[in-house]
Formats: C-alpha cells, sequence, structure tokens
C-alpha cells in the first residue's frame, strides 16, 4: 500500500514539475488589428473586459489636429481568439479632430475612453473626454452611458513651472528652442488660458490603494505634465501640481510598496533619455524632473506594474527614429532596467505610441501603431514575462 501511495506521489510531483515547466515558457504571439489602411491610423489603447475580451481604441483620418475628420475606432478580440472585429466608430465629434485615446476598465468593472478634442486645429487647444459604459460585450460600438469633460485648474501652476524651468535648464544641453520657451513661459505662466486648457491624454490611469484615480495628462505649449485626480470614482477632477521638466510629456504612473509614485516620461527635447519625477503624496506634488538611463527619441511610452511587483516599461530604444521598439523588466521597482526583448527592430517603419496591460491570467498585451510604406495598423502582440527574460 505504501508502494502505491509513494509512486502515486511521485506520478503526481512529476505532474506539477512538467505543469511549472511548461508555464515558465517563454510564449509571445503578435497579428495586426486590422489590415493596413491608407488613413492615419494612430495613439492607442488597450483594455480587458471582465470576461477576458480585449479592446483596442485608436484615431483614424487625413491627417491629427488640423484634420477634422479625425473620429476615434475601436475593434474587439474575443477572448480565447487572436482574430480582431472589424473596425467600429466608438465617438466623433462633428467638425473637430479627435486625438489620442485611452481606455481603462475601473474597480467596477466599466469601460471608460479618454480623449481629447482638438477645438481649433492646435494642440494648445485640446479639452479631454471621456465616455462610460457599462454594456460593452455585445458587437461593435460600447453603450456609452455617461459623458464628461475634464476642466481643470493646475495648483501651483506659474510657481511650478518657474522652477521647474530653472531645474530643466540646470540639467544642461540648453539650444535656442530652449531659450524661446523660457522665454514664452516666463512671460506667458500667468495666463490662466494657457494653463487651463489644451491638457490631453495617452496613458491610461493609475488607482491608487485609497480609490483616488490619477489619468495623465500633458500639453504640447508648455511641454509639461499633469495628473488629473478624482477621488470620488471619476465624477468630478481637479488637477495637481505641474510636472515642469519642459520636453516630459505623455507619463505612465507606477506606485511602489512604500507608496512612492514614479511618472515615467516621454522626452520631447534635446535630452534623449526617458524622463522620470517623483511624488510622496498620492500625485499631488511632484519632485525635480529628472532623466533615467534608458535612451528616448521623442516617442510615447507606457508602462505597467506586475502581479508579482515587477514593472515593465515598452518604449522606442533608440535616440533617433521609431523602427525599434523594446519592453523591459524591473525586478526593483523601476530602479534598473536589466532585462529587455524587441517587440520590432526593422530597418524601416515606426512601431510606436504603445500601451501595455497585464492580463487576468498574467499576460502581457501589448498594442502600438504600426507604420510600413505599405500603410498603417494598430499591432497587437502578447507575451508572458518570461518571455521578455529570456532576452533578444
Amino acid at each position: 500500500m505504501s508502494r502505491t501511495i509513494t509512486i502515486l506521489t511521485l506520478a503526481l510531483l512529476a505532474c506539477v514539475a512538467a505543469t511549472v515547466t511548461r508555464a515558465a515558457e517563454p510564449v509571445f504571439r503578435a497579428e495586426l488589428v486590422f489590415p493596413l489602411h491608407p488613413q492615419h491610423n494612430h495613439a492607442p489603447g488597450i483594455a480587458e473586459a471582465p470576461n477576458g475580451d480585449l479592446i483596442v481604441s485608436w484615431y483614424r483620418g487625413s491627417g491629427e489636429r488640423k484634420a477634422d475628420d479625425v473620429a476615434v475606432f475601436g475593434s474587439r478580440q474575443r477572448r480565447g481568439e487572436t482574430a480582431w472585429s472589424d473596425a467600429f466608430l466608438m465617438v466623433d465629434t462633428p467638425g473637430f479632430p479627435d486625438g489620442n485615446t485611452a481606455l481603462w476598465v475601473d474597480r467596477k468593472g466599466r469601460l471608460w475612453l479618454f480623449w481629447p478634442v482638438v477645438i481649433a486645429n492646435s494642440w494648445e487647444s485640446c479639452l479631454t473626454q471621456y465616455l462610460v459604459s457599462d454594456e460593452y460585450s455585445a458587437d461593435g460600438c460600447p453603450k456609452w452611458s455617461w459623458r464628461g469633460s475634464i476642466f481643470l485648474k493646475p495648483e501651483r501652476f506659474a510657481e511650478r513651472m518657474l522652477a521647474g524651468l530653472k531645474e530643466r535648464l540646470a540639467l544642461g544641453k540648453v539650444g535656442e528652442e530652449e531659450k524661446k520657451v523660457a522665454a514664452y513661459v516666463e512671460e506667458h505662466v500667468v495666463d490662466k488660458l494657457s494653463s487651463r486648457l489644451g491638457w490631453q491624454t495617452r496613458c491610461k490611469p493609475t488607482v491608487l490603494p485609497s480609490g483616488r484615480i490619477l489619468l495623465p495628462l500633458y500639453t504640447d505649449l508648455y511641454s509639461v505634465s499633469l495628473m488629473a485626480i478624482s477621488d470620488d470614482g471619476g465624477e468630478t477632477w481637479f488637477g495637481s501640481e505641474p510636472l515642469a521638466g519642459f520636453g516630459n510629456i505623455q507619463p505612465a504612473v507606477l506606485r511602489r510598496d512604500d507608496g512612492t509614485l514614479v511618472a515615467y516620461m516621454r522626452e520631447n527635447g534635446p535630452l534623449e533619455k526617458i524622463r522620470a519625477a517623483e511624488s510622496k503624496d498620492d500625485g499631488m506634488s511632484w519632485g525635480p524632473v529628472g532623466t533615467i538611463d534608458l535612451p528616448n527619441p521623442g516617442a510615447g511610452i507606457d508602462a505597467v506594474r506586475l502581479a508579482n511587483g515587477h514593472w515593465a516599461m515598452i518604449y522606442n530604444d533608440t535616440t533617433s527614429g521609431r523602427n525599434s521598439l523594446a519592453v523591459s523588466i524591473s525586478t526593483d521597482e523601476g530602479r534598473t532596467w536589466p532585462h529587455t526583448r524587441h517587440l520590432e527592430k526593422q530597418e524601416q517603419g515606426s512601431y510606436h505610441y504603445p500601451a501595455i496591460i497585464q492580463g487576468q491570467d498574467g499576460m502581457l498585451h501589448f498594442v502600438y501603431s504600426y507604420f510600413v510604406e505599405e500603410g498603417k495598423s494598430m499591432k497587437h502582440a502578447v507575451a508572458n514575462e518570461e518571455w521578455v527574460l529570456a532576452g533578444d
């Protein structure tokens, strides 16, 4: 009897070991969300529904801010499938361009779409909007139940902008463009309209343990970032102090175990590295905006905290061009990024403006703008962390 139990025990252990081995094997696949398209298709967001379906958003039109036909489109991938639905219209503001999209599913299971409407065909005229849906499992466009605009009065705007300007100039590499920005800031920073309009989305919200929602925003007018904050589930919003690094836009925000928030940002100036700042007060104020030792060519990034506490970041790992797209893993909450693998590394083309989430099953999902000579699309890739850790 004991011998039989021993054999069964060994067999069970062998099965468990085999399962663990299989689970640790690198997994990766990728596909286009829709066939290559002649129009401008750009700036995706991605979210996973409670039922495991994936939804991707992006904008499409004959251009960007100056093209009044730009609207937001979406597509759905059913759980367990690899094909994407035909593109469907999510929102169109008639006569105005719609811009960068961000998707998010809140703690109540509601789907949120954030995007800016470009009021006067210029980035500084953006006004961020949102739509909320409780019903989005059916084919086609979600059934929107709530729409709003995010009006903000940034805290201590002039004070922080002037202090941040000094901090930025101290980093060096100050060219003629930076000198023009400095002169503009000193002259216009007290103007209320320029501080309250022009904020637009790129990356998904971050939710703190308290329930506070941080929606990362940025403005191209001053080339700085900001957090739209909600403490009531998104019913009302208010502005943080600006992340006044000048050249730092499109933040992605992660939280360390000690409560410190870290914002990683696209570098839109001459420093050629990803920008970063920290907050110790749940996103209201931010320390100096510096750099980390990862390159950036002036292209969007995104990041996510994984269930095991590791951090993952997706970015263009070059100082010029967007033909190389990488994902890196940090096991020490962003202090170092030793593990990197490429999703794209081509001679030509642009693979950029990525979004990243972790699914309920632990898999990493990436979506990004895919530009080649034959046309434009969104590309979706899915991988486990082991695939990234294995390296190129």
